[in-house]
């Protein structure tokens, strides 16, 4: 790897950090003025109708932003508006299906509020359809300074009015007109990005078949994702009450963060480096891999092993009694990101060699572990009286077969890491055993105390 491209890489894990750090101290400093001013329920109820959103999204997802970065033509102003032509026509075809399936959601549900509530943040996709591709081709270009004053300006811009409209009025609305005000501000500012520069509609044959072809497996992988990674609101949504899943809500999104965190290097920053290093001999690849790789593994199991030792403690800190169940879900469900993080580190190269199938194949396995899971477990530890922790266990722990799948495939592509995978396994289990041992030993208990 050459130096460029290490200082490349190091400045893009920095800005990644920073900006998406600052990002989850706004959204957490946001969370916690509003659990303050609105019922749980109002969570639970937001939460459940994301879930529609996101998948109505995910559903119909090309790949579009990967097919900016990959392809060879992805600075070809054609090809950027055919592809932004192609995003504005999905956008609307997403409004279009929020507002077919919003009475039979509703009726399913058994709550009329989210007959007004999802044709309103069903708004959202159509807003994003205008987004500019400037976003995609900065992170082409990889600069990561520009993007992350992007996101976080976007972000701070729409945190402000959701907070102002709940100190007025404390309703849902506060949360749901706040997202779509946050896409609007978000979609302005994207066509200012690259002066000079603007899309306008454009269909050319050849640049859409490109996109077709590439996003086909994108296509299948993110329809499978939202199964694997929304489904639990779904299931939940029946099993538990409103208030009980604003609860899980809260527990899950903390849980999370070092996941998304990992996440957001992974395909801003690994993504583009590893497709300049995709001509490279494969097992050099490895290598080059294997080495930036065992920092962010460190990193990663530091921040876990902080999170599921001291989760329950933060939410005693930072929330108040309504939501103290959520102290027991957070360790949980924090040790059960591991898996995740292993696979976020890698399989961007194996998009980065265009083997997207793979990604595809991971996601079926999760979704139908977490379509029967959820519900099985959940009903057996019911009898056993607590069958919310059932169903948080099975979500926990939805990544493992993912993972098999995963390096079985970079096994397959001469991308081998499990001997990487199983030292930073033992170093997580290493420092969680000792860290949580001190705690009791210094009289606090364990992390799921709470359970008992």
């Amino acid at each position: 790897m050459s130096s460029s491209l290490k200082k490349q890489l190091l400045r893009g894990a920095i800005w990644t950090v920073a900006g998406y750090g600052t990002s989850q101290f706004l959204r957490l400093a946001s969370n916690l003025v509003l659990t303050r001013l609105l019922a749980p329920e109002f969570f639970g109820l937001m939460a459940l109708a994301n879930v529609f959103i996101i998948g109505l999204r995910l559903f119909s997802d090309v790949g579009i932003g990967a097919s900016i970065i990959q392809n060879k033509r992805g600075d070809d102003p054609v090809f950027l508006n055919t592809i932004w032509t192609i995003q504005v026509l999905r956008g609307l075809l997403l409004w279009v299906a929020c507002l077919i399936i919003t009475w039979p959601v509703a009726h399913f549900y058994n709550n009329p509020q989210l007959l007004w509530l999802m044709p309103v943040i069903g708004v959202i996709p159509l807003i994003e359809g205008f987004n500019s591709t400037a976003v995609w081709s900065l992170n082409r270009q990889m600069a990561f300074g520009k993007i992350m004053m992007f996101e976080l300006v976007g972000q701070l811009s729409g945190l402000i009015l959701m907070v102002t409209w709940a100190f007025v009025n404390r309703t849902i609305w506060a949360l749901a007109i706040g997202n779509v005000l946050t896409a609007l501000v978000k979609m302005v500012m994207s066509h200012w990005l690259i002066p000079g520069k603007s899309n306008r509609f454009t269909w050319e044959k050849e640049a859409a078949n490109s996109i077709f072809s590439f996003g086909k497996w994108i296509f299948i992988s993110t329809a499978l994702t939202f199964l694997a990674t929304q489904a639990d609101r779904l299931i939940l949504g029946k099993l538990f009450s409103f208030e009980l899943l604003g609860i899980y809500g809260v527990a899950f999104n903390l849980a999370y963060l070092p996941s998304q965190v990992i996440s957001a290097i992974s395909s801003k920053v690994l993504l583009p480096t590893f497709s300049q290093l995709a001509d490279l001999p494969r097992e050099t690849f490895r290598i080059k891999i294997w080495y930036n790789r065992q920092l962010i593994l460190v990193v990663a199991a530091l921040m876990l092993t902080v999170s599921t030792a001291f989760g329950d403690v933060a939410i005693f800190i930072l929330y108040d009694e309504r939501f103290y169940e959520a102290a027991w879900m957070l360790p949980i469900l924090t040790l059960g990101i591991w898996p995740a993080l292993l696979i976020d580190t890698v399989q961007q190269a194996l998009m980065a060699l265009g083997k997207p199938n793979y990604n595809a194949y991971s996601q079926l396995v999760k979704s139908l572990k977490v379509c029967i899971g959820i519900p099985l477990g959940f009903y057996l530890m019911e009898k056993l009286g607590n069958g919310p922790l059932g169903a948080v266990v099975v979500i926990a722990f939805n990544d493992i077969l993912p993972y098999l799948v995963i390096t079985y495939g970079l096994c397959r592509e001469g991308l081998s890491f499990i001997k990487q995978d199983l030292w930073a396994t033992a170093l997580l289990l290493t420092l969680l055993m000792w860290v949580i041992w001190a705690r009791y030993m210094l009289g606090f208990g364990y992390p799921i105390s709470g359970l008992f």
